[in-house]
């Protein structure tokens, strides 16, 4: 494609804000035409951030978000906490801009699921017309969409391993429990005690339980998996690591062992950021830090007849910023690795 793409980023000076700016600069077919912070408004990005300094975009400066939607982009990323995105997604939509929504606004299909985990939906009438932002699942519907929810960072972990198997029947759907360990960058960029450095160093604690926000979307794409509700048992954790997420998920046998791998094998033969890593093996995050790449493995137990799936990946990459991206470029026609292929 020899025409560049007008995009703005919306919550640019949060980390995954950052992380989209980072791939949007390597991107050959982006220009970036806007990025907001109301604390920055004014500076340019090369001041706020200098590690940009040189960089294709280093003079771009901060606007106020309403300021975007006069800028005639074509995609915007809206990285915003959930509640705020919907505005700004309205107005864009209205512009004729496709939109990228990394916050949780537009994840549920269902309104009713939306208010019992967030609250009052700020447009509801959007709902219907999003589409689910994981391009294993959704490549065609993405590439028609003109608004696509991007999902969260734990969902996308424990959504993938499990899918191909709830497909295909091999796994008791009512007896999944999924263990998940996050990086501080998870929380966002933002002042909070249980996140400094002498809180979160040399230290693993669990929180959000019984239902942390991510099981809304997670027992969404499940079920519409396995053809039927589908609830789990979820478990996060913060561990002392600026990015990552390892997942360890398990659910009771119900096929034949031997197809649990084929059926991940299939699933994902052409999945340009999913890497299988085999029977026995177990994903890593330090393989898929800063990378937009999801690993997985996978045991059996034969004591308890269970199947055991481990993911790893970058939260910030692969589990926000990278799969936008990835989004981005079926919408946009750019070969599903434009501007990812770094290790």
């Amino acid at each position: 494609m020899d025409t560049m793409i007008k995009v703005a980023i919306l919550g640019a000076s949060g980390y995954t804000g950052l992380e989209l700016i980072r791939l949007v600069s390597g991107h050959p077919g982006m220009e970036l035409c806007g990025i907001t912070s109301r604390t920055n408004a004014g500076k340019k990005l090369c001041e706020v951030f200098p590690r940009f300094a040189g960089s294709r975009f280093a003079e771009v400066p901060f606007v106020l978000p309403d300021a975007i939607k006069s800028l005639g982009v074509d995609a915007a990323f809206l990285a915003l906490p959930h509640g705020k995105a919907a505005k700004y997604a309205m107005e864009l939509l209205e512009t004729g801009a496709k939109v990228f929504d990394l916050s949780a606004d537009f994840r549920l299909r269902e309104l009713s699921v939306y208010e019992e985990f967030y609250g009052e939906h700020p447009a509801p009438e959007l709902l219907k017309k999003a589409v689910y932002g994981m391009p294993e699942l959704y490549s065609a519907e993405i590439a028609k969409a003109d608004l696509i929810a991007s999902p969260g960072c734990y969902p996308t972990s424990i959504i993938l391993p499990l899918i191909p198997l709830l497909q295909q029947g091999l796994i008791d759907a009512a007896t999944i429990q999924a263990f998940s360990m996050s990086g501080v960058s998870g929380a966002g960029r933002k002042e909070s005690i249980p996140l400094l450095f002498c809180e979160a160093n040399e230290s693993v604690r669990a929180y959000g339980i019984p239902k942390h926000r991510h099981l809304s979307e997670i027992e969404q794409e499940l079920s519409f998996a396995a053809g039927e509700p589908v609830t789990i048992s979820f478990l996060p954790h913060l561990v002392p690591v600026q990015t990552g997420i390892a997942s360890t998920i398990s659910a009771t046998l119900t096929g034949d062992w031997a197809q649990v791998g084929a059926a991940l094998e299939k699933a994902y033969a052409d999945a340009t950021f999913v890497r299988l890593l085999g029977e026995g093996q177990c994903a890593d995050t330090k393989h898929v830090t800063r990378t937009n790449f999801l690993d997985i493995g996978w045991h059996y137990d034969e004591r308890t007849n269970r199947v055991f799936l481990t993911s790893a990946e970058d939260n910030v990459v692969k589990g926000a910023s990278g799969q936008a991206i990835h989004s981005f470029n079926l919408k946009f026609g750019f070969a599903a690795d434009c501007g990812l292929t770094a290790f």
